[in-house]
Order: structure tokens, then C-alpha cells, then sequence
């Protein structure tokens, strides 16, 4: 169904929405009337989730775009974040990768694409950097420091990253979900042209699972919103209703049960406004 209106019967008692390219503005910005429409959604008693592909390096501006979130899932599900104790942040998951498997995928990966761009997520310090092959096409350059191979994939990691300019990311993204198997670690893509591998397991709807099993919230009760195909997972997971924004990409659109206005119209916020106004 594509529209503004759901159709649902009363409201959600969970509600996660992406960040990048769902609630945050192509210019980088969340507007006033996104945090005052997120504010309602608490007073009328329903928890928020921030689940983003942003690792915890990145979660003050995490906070900062999503003020209102109860719960934080960063890393794409690899690290959870319960916000709402009065005693400070509670870190309810936090999972990591071996390099040497990294290593081993990277590898096998370059075998059947050619040579590979990687980066990986090490470190949970503030604005800490990445570390790796420096690509032009990164659109974070103040956040990398450029690293051997050998280096970058000597310790655990967060996640990492992988390009080649030779395939489109989707089609880099297919191969890697060929070659890797579920087992070994968890592919997906962010709308960064990059593909991200993950701890095996890792995904947002395994992190939105954590969130819910510590409120007591059946899946089947769950609103989400997302953008890309790091977010069909907890479309999968979610109940309530799958809503995609129309800037999504196609598979996305695909899978959604509703789509809102694009994130430069505050579609996740318009949906929530008609939702509380019902």
C-alpha cells in the first residue's frame, strides 16, 4: 500500500526509525518539527528506537538527531544502547568481528570481484577515525587514517567497509552475499556505495529484538522506518507496519507495507503526526 494513511487499528508499543537518508535531511539536518513530532510519540507512551548503521564513535550525533530515542541500535544491530535509565546508558549488546576473518573474506571476496577498498570500524571512542585504504569516494575524509592492510585487520572490529569501482555496490553486495555464508558474518549495503560486513548475526532487527525483549514487546506491535537495504531486516522482523520513505531504494519500496513522504518532506514525521491524530 502506498500512501500516508495506515489503515492500522490503534497505535504501536515500539516504534525504530533509521537515521541517515529516513529521518535525517539530505542536508545533514533533523527539522524542528521531526523533534516535536518524535516528542509526542513519547508522551503518548511509546518507546523510541534510533537504529542506524552509525557506529558508537558516532553517538553523540546519534543523540543529537534523535533526541527523543529511548534506545539506541548502532553499528547496524552490533551495539545496543538503553537510554531511558536515570543512572546513565546501559549497553544491552555489543558484538564484534575477528580481522582474521575479515581478512579471510576479504580475500575471498577479491578473488571473484578483483581488488578491494576496505576499511574497518575499530574504535567506540568519540569521532574516532577508521582505518584502511584511503578512497576517494569515502564521504567522511576528516574520519579515516590511512592504514596498511595488515594493520587495519590485525585486532577485532566493529565492522568493516568494501568498494571496488568495477561493480555497482548492489551488485558487490550480491557477490559477497553468494561467497559469505550467514555463518561467517552478516553483508549488507547503507547508501555509502560501499558494502559493510558485520559479526555473523548482526543485523537491526537482531539489535530492534534486543530492545523489544527487554520491554516485553511482541514484534507484531512494531512500527519501523527505513531507506536501505541495511534496514530490510527489521522490515522483515516488524509487525506493525514496514514504512519506507519514497527517496528508499527500490527493494526497499518493495518490501514496505506504506510509503511516506521522502526524508527532505519529514516523511517519517508526517506519518507520525497523522498517526497521533487519528
Amino acid at each position: 500500500m502506498t500512501g500516508l494513511e495506515t489503515t492500522r487499528p490503534g497505535l504501536p508499543k515500539l516504534i525504530a526509525t533509521d537515521l541517515d537518508g529516513t529521518l535525517v535531511r539530505s542536508d545533514d539536518t533533523v527539522s524542528a518539527y521531526t523533534h516535536a513530532t518524535l516528542d509526542r510519540v513519547r508522551t503518548a507512551g511509546i518507546p523510541i528506537v534510533g537504529a542506524t548503521g552509525r557506529g558508537p564513535r558516532l553517538t553523540e550525533l546519534t543523540r543529537n538527531d534523535i533526541r527523543a530515542a529511548d534506545f539506541l541500535v548502532l553499528a547496524g544491530g552490533g551495539r545496543v544502547v538503553d537510554q531511558s535509565d536515570p543512572a546513565g546508558p546501559l549497553v544491552l549488546r555489543d558484538v564484534r568481528l575477528s580481522g582474521k576473518v575479515v581478512a579471510e573474506i576479504v580475500h575471498d571476496l577479491e578473488a571473484e570481484v578483483g581488488p578491494l577498498t576496505v576499511m574497518v570500524e575499530a574504535l567506540d571512542t568519540p569521532d574516532a577515525p577508521l582505518w584502511g585504504d584511503h578512497d576517494p569516494a569515502w564521504r567522511y575524509p576528516e574520519r579515516f587514517e590511512s592504514r596498511t592492510r595488515a594493520e587495519a585487520l590485525s585486532g577485532d572490529m566493529i565492522k568493516a567497509f568494501a568498494r571496488t569501482p568495477d561493480h555497482h555496490v548492489d551488485a558487490l553486495l550480491e557477490a559477497a552475499q553468494r561467497i559469505i555464508p550467514p555463518s561467517v558474518a552478516s553483508v549488507t549495503q547503507a547508501g555509502l556505495g560501499f558494502i559493510e560486513i558485520l559479526p555473523p548475526g548482526v543485523d537491526k532487527a537482531t539489535g530492534l529484538a534486543v530492545v523489544a525483549e527487554a520491554l516485553g514487546v511482541d514484534p507484531a506491535d512494531v512500527l519501523v522506518f527505513g531507506d536501505m537495504p541495511n534496514d530490510l531486516p527489521m522490515f522483515t522482523w516488524a509487525g506493525w507496519s514496514r514504512v519506507a520513505v519514497s527517496n528508499a531504494h527500490p527493494v526497499v519500496r518493495r518490501a514496505a507495507d506504506e510509503v511516506t513522504l521522502r526524508n527532505d518532506d519529514d516523511g517519517v514525521a508526517v506519518y507520525l503526526d497523522r498517526l497521533l491524530s487519528r
